[in-house]
């Protein structure tokens, strides 16, 4: 989305700052909970 770059450069850049990405959408369960956790 946004119209520039493709989802590889925009998953490394992510990666680059530490933001995680799931790879499979049943990923993002596990991955939103962690970063909930994180937050307590």
């Amino acid at each position: 989305s946004g119209g520039t770059g493709t989802a590889e450069e925009k998953i490394k850049t992510f990666q680059k700052f530490s933001i995680p990405v799931a790879e499979s959408p049943l990923q993002v369960v596990d991955l939103v909970s962690a970063v909930l956790d994180e937050r307590d």
